[in-house]
């Protein structure tokens, strides 16, 4: 039997349109980031239905720092002047609905996204996207030490503790404004596109109605300078490796200090406690000019293993003082249940 080329067609986009995904983008660049909206572009070109609520101005480094603006209405300009002064400090693009700005750090973003946004203007989301994505950020994260520091990650890390698969993904091209990106050899589209590989992968190996990622997983991803659309290697990586933690620079004239690298690297910040430790660090792979994914999760307690056993020994006397509280405690959890309920769909594993 013959189909039609217009049936077809439509069948397509109706396929396409049921296999999207519903995905909230945030930055710590701005609503205006050139890579932000290069991104935004081609997650909608592939299907997905996409929401972006990020900051009304640069933010970055502002790690997981949630601040709320004390004013209803800008003070100053939006990034690029996108949006004037005097605006609502919560809104949206001129040019695009579903482009918002707050005028707040990333994380703060996040969580405005969630309980304000959605649930008073996208109602069929029913406040849960399937998948939070932060970034492209100009400039890569890489290490332990700067994922505490970067509003990428601490964007996507407010996602993640919210049971929403995060990805945050960080490039090595200078800032641009999106108006800027007139052409497809721009490196924010280069970095749009190398981010598109890795998280359509993602999409694409997850069975239907399955999540993304497994609760409280996050993933970290970080592209080497590009000067072409061609896509370098994508490698597994361990967040720690080669990893860089800082030093503070006095300089002697103007008094003042900055920051530097510490040399030789700092053995605190390389440790590898958790994962698999025969992974190469994602700096070390990105210096190699290849993309690093890393995976890493919402959860920082020490692993059960001989040493930190060792360091609770050590205060194992005022355990024992407190007789069962600990067994007192434990009890109450269970039957509190193994994950507490809330909102947000718990999976026991």
């Amino acid at each position: 039997m013959r189909i039609s080329f217009t049936v077809a067609l439509a069948a397509l986009a109706l396929s396409s349109t049921t296999n999207g995904l519903k995905i909230l983008m945030n930055n710590d660049d701005g609503f205006g980031s050139g890579n932000l909206r290069e991104l935004y572009k081609l997650l909608k070109g592939a299907g997905h239905d996409v929401l972006i609520v990020a900051p009304a101005v640069q933010q970055s480094g502002q790690g997981g720092r949630s601040e709320f603006t004390a004013y209803a209405n800008l003070t100053s300009p939006a990034q690029y002047n996108i949006v004037q002064a005097g605006a609502p400090a919560v809104g949206t693009d001129p040019n695009d609905s579903n482009i918002w700005y707050y005028n707040g750090t990333p994380a703060a973003c996040t969580f405005v996204a969630l309980d304000y946004v959605l649930p008073r203007y996208y109602a069929s989301w029913n406040r849960a996207p399937d998948l939070f994505i932060a970034g492209p950020n100009y400039g890569v994260n890489l290490g332990p030490f700067v994922y505490t520091l970067s509003g990428t990650l601490g964007a996507t890390y407010a996602a993640v503790s919210r049971s929403i698969p995060g990805i945050a993904l960080s490039a090595s091209n200078d800032a641009i404004p999106y108006f800027n990106v007139t052409n497809t050899t721009n490196p924010a589209t280069w970095a749009a596109k190398a981010s598109l590989k890795v998280v359509q992968s993602f999409i694409d190996n997850t069975p239907a109605n399955s999540q993304i990622l497994p609760l409280g997983y996050g993933v970290n991803v970080n592209i080497p300078p590009l000067d072409s659309d061609a896509i370098p290697p994508i490698t597994k990586a361990r967040l720690t490796g080669e990893a860089e933690t800082d030093i503070a620079v006095f300089n002697e004239t103007t008094k003042l200090f900055k920051y530097g690298d510490l040399r030789p690297l700092a053995a605190g910040v390389n440790v590898c406690y958790n994962g698999d430790c025969e992974l190469p660090g994602e700096t070390f792979v990105v210096n190699g000019g290849n993309v690093s994914v890393s995976l890493f999760t919402i959860d920082y307690t020490a692993p059960k293993i001989g040493y930190t056993e060792a360091v609770f020994a050590k205060i194992g006397g005022l355990f024992e003082e407190s007789g069962n509280a600990t067994k007192t405690v434990k009890r109450g959890m269970e039957g509190r249940g193994k994950i507490l309920k809330g909102r947000d769909v718990s999976r026991e594993e």
